[in-house]
């Protein structure tokens, strides 16, 4: 699956970016691509991976383990799950997984990572070690504590994702994998997205941090630990993955299931503003646009993999090494490189048919108070814009006469037009808020009118 080849001018840049980040990483191999609206545009590859039948150089179709990326899946089939009206996020763990470690917590709180739970589950070093079942999981971490009050701080944690796993298990009635491969994977036809490595794949290494020796890394299957970070992926269906994240499947996540999962849930302040975290998924910044996405380790491998949803502009990289790079930066930079030497065109503006007297009445200035705000309608939408600042908050039609706010400080509010005996229209109603076509109308019983001192 190929998009429109990028421009040789911006190939030189990227390939640029992805051999110093092989070499001053250190990994035996290194493996990019570059996303248009889920399709590779470009696909760089330094080094080799190794795998049991040889040397390879690493493409587009070899498959890496890709760490925590797996837990955006899980995520997306809990969305789903309540798109269907299974589940409540605001529902504890337990009221669907009557023995969840810490069941108190929310699901939305675990899918945020900010249920207060420990980071790992009790015992050996799950990522190095065998997997058990649920039920020793459960058993290993019946005891467990907060390690922070929820909602108190980000704070990750792959035990609440083994939980989560768990939620989807009992609601689908069947493994957790079973449950991504039906309801993800083979929709989308991301084929080579598999439980276990499939060849072509890449064998993990760790590097030797004085020598460039290298150490094979176990492949292990993680048993109920999986929904945190089994999952071996390729540059292709990671592609595939990354539209679904900037909205080019509304089959498998809707956009309200795309926005809550894009809405900052909760964040370390030691990062200030340069990242947060929604509902399974990353959210990048500092920069002119908020990437989405999430990075992935395991023992022998690193990668990442996120994409601008205003463009549908992203990067994955692929990497067979413990440490040694850093995939959020790296991916950034190949977005930001790509849209700056090939920019985006938006849609041609199209004019509009008429708008219907009922829309067409609402259009113009209108003041809260003394502060004035313009009307205005383009794509099928009201925007109403405060003039001195800019900012402003979209509507949509409800009903008759009446809108919900989908952006801005009104979001979710209902606003009503609100009529004369005649019919004639008065002033917008939205909450405490009267809009009025003159500053302080004395036709309209606004709150506070007669107290006014000049």
């Amino acid at each position: 699956m190929t998009a429109r080849a990028l421009l040789p001018s911006t190939v030189v840049h990227l390939a640029a970016a992805v051999a110093d980040a092989q070499a001053g990483g250190r990994l035996p191999s290194l493996v990019a691509g570059v996303v248009r609206a889920g399709e590779l545009a470009w696909v760089g590859s330094r080094g080799t991976a190794v795998e049991d039948s040889g040397r390879l150089q690493a493409g587009a179709d070899t498959q890496y383990r890709i760490g925590s990326i797996t837990k955006t899946f899980t995520a997306a089939m809990i969305l789903q799950l309540r798109r269907e009206g299974g589940l409540r996020l605001e529902d504890s763990a337990a009221a669907y997984v009557a023995d969840a470690p810490i069941g108190d917590a929310t699901l939305r709180s675990l899918l945020a990572h900010a249920g207060g739970l420990p980071a790992e589950p009790r015992g050996p070093w799950w990522e190095r070690s065998p997997g058990t079942d649920y039920a020793t999981l459960v058993l290993a971490n019946a005891d467990a504590e907060r390690v922070l009050p929820a909602g108190e701080h980000y704070h990750y944690s792959n035990l609440a994702y083994a939980v989560l796993g768990r939620v989807v298990e009992e609601h689908r009635s069947m493994s957790w994998w079973q449950a991504a491969a039906h309801h993800l994977f083979e929709p989308l036809g991301m084929g080579r997205t598999t439980y276990g490595p499939v060849a072509p794949h890449a064998d993990g290494y760790s590097v030797d941090a004085l020598a460039p020796s290298l150490t094979r890394e176990p492949h292990q299957d993680t048993g109920a630990m999986a929904p945190a970070g089994q999952l071996w992926s390729t540059l292709e269906d990671l592609a595939i993955w990354l539209g679904v994240l900037a909205g080019g499947r509304t089959d498998v996540l809707g956009p309200d299931e795309l926005r809550a999962m894009t809405t900052v849930q909760s964040a370390d302040p030691d990062e200030g503003l340069s990242g947060a975290y929604g509902l399974g998924l990353r959210l990048a910044g500092p920069g002119p646009r908020v990437l989405v996405g999430h990075t992935g380790s395991m023992p022998g491998f690193v990668c990442g993999a996120f994409v601008d949803p205003d463009t549908g502009v992203g990067a994955v990289v692929l990497g067979n090494g413990t440490y040694g790079l850093s995939p959020e930066e790296l991916t950034r930079s190949l977005v930001e490189t790509t849209l700056t030497h090939e920019p985006e065109a938006p849609a041609a503006w199209v004019p509009s048919t008429s708008v219907g007297p009922r829309i067409d009445e609402l259009l113009g200035l209108w003041y809260w108070g003394s502060a004035a705000h313009l009307m205005t309608y383009e794509c099928g939408a009201l925007r109403l814009t405060t003039l001195a600042s800019g900012r402003g908050f979209g509507l949509e039609a409800v009903g008759v006469d009446t809108f919900r706010g989908t952006s801005g400080y009104h979001t979710a509010e209902t606003m009503r037009v609100v009529r004369d005996a005649d019919g004639a229209l008065s002033h917008l109603d939205i909450g405490t808020f009267c809009y009025t076509r003159v500053p302080y109308d004395e036709r309209v019983d606004y709150p506070g009118k007669g107290d006014e001192r000049p």
